[in-house]
């Protein structure tokens, strides 16, 4: 019809997909199972923090909320658009959505974002040049294990603002994975002056920050990255025309601009709404003037109503273990 650089809004994408019989298709989630007791375990842990946080006069900006954050090098939606009954749904990658990677976030109740720490799944460091404000480790299981955390607490935790020389009483928060629990970590804890809160299993969707109104944020602007690199970036390809995966800077690089896109606000509200942190405790830090709504809309390439129906929920799956590679 030769029409050049048409696009078309919302409406007549919905309008167009009627007369075509498309829908929008998605896989089925498994959601985290509460424990019986939960009600219970919800109230030990927020008395447990409120006391620690008025013991001993714990402020926003010393208490801290770590979480590791399982990724792999390629992130496609699970939702896309296909003709109605079509048994089998395609979508485009580079064939590496199941090699896997970690990234360990953490983030104070005044909305401060600490550097985001890279585990890949290698033996060596990459011999790559990676951006600034991002710290790169390697081991077998590109997972965390106790190596990896009590270097999370010397490169990262112990660095944070007014954390170097432990004078300010802190409060780290954790979820309950072996790691986070060796008696390794808990004396290097222990040493920075700081109190450890373990997260009962479980519960994480209810208790930790990170969880309740981060990571997700997170992840959709990391997902936008990595769409607008699929559609627009530079690619190369192997002899028999594969297309390679995005380098380990790269892949840093589109880390550290989604963490820095996640507003302040959006990690103040996350630790209210776990319930670690008071409306008086936090109103007086909340200055953070990005739109709110904005956290929860895909920045990508596609308009922010279709974004929205595409964009994959992947935080209701609890993560288990990266599948073992052939």
């Amino acid at each position: 019809m030769e029409i050049n650089d048409f696009r078309g809004g919302p409406s007549w994408c919905f309008r167009f997909m009627k007369r075509r019989n498309l829908s929008i298709r998605t896989r089925t989630t498994i959601s985290q199972q509460l424990p019986k007791d939960y009600e219970e375990k919800l109230a030990i842990f927020h008395t447990y923090c409120k006391n620690k946080i008025n013991e001993k006069k714990i402020r926003p900006e010393h208490i801290t909320n770590m979480d590791e954050v399982p990724l792999t090098f390629d992130i496609p939606v699970n939702r896309t658009v296909e003709k109605t009954g079509t048994s089998t749904v395609s979508i485009r990658t580079t064939g590496n959505e199941k090699s896997s990677f970690t990234v360990v976030l953490g983030c104070q109740a005044n909305g401060q974002k600490l550097p985001p720490m890279v585990i890949f799944k290698r033996k060596t460091l990459p011999k790559e040049k990676f951006p600034v404000g991002v710290i790169i480790k390697a081991n077998p299981k590109g997972w965390m294990d106790e190596e990896k955390m009590s270097e999370w607490l010397r490169e990262v935790y112990v660095k944070r603002p007014d954390g170097f020389f432990h004078k300010s009483p802190s409060l780290l928060i954790c979820d309950s994975m072996r790691a986070h629990l060796t008696d390794t970590v808990k004396t290097q804890v222990k040493k920075t002056n700081s109190v450890l809160a373990i997260i009962p299993g479980g519960l994480t969707k209810q208790l930790q920050p990170l969880d309740i109104g981060v990571n997700r944020s997170f992840k959709v602007k990391l997902r936008a990255a990595w769409e607008h690199w699929m559609t627009e970036g530079e690619h190369t390809f192997t002899k028999t025309g594969r297309q390679r995966r995005a380098s380990y800077a790269t892949i840093c690089q589109w880390i550290v601009d989604a963490w820095s896109k996640v507003s302040v606000s959006s990690v103040i509200r996350a630790f209210r709404k776990a319930g670690i942190i008071t409306e008086q405790l936090s109103n007086s830090n909340e200055t953070d003037s990005d739109n709110d709504e904005n956290d929860e809309r895909d920045p990508g390439v596609l308009d922010a109503e279709i974004a929205q129906l595409l964009n994959s929920d992947t935080e209701d799956e609890e993560f288990d273990r990266f599948a073992v590679e052939e």
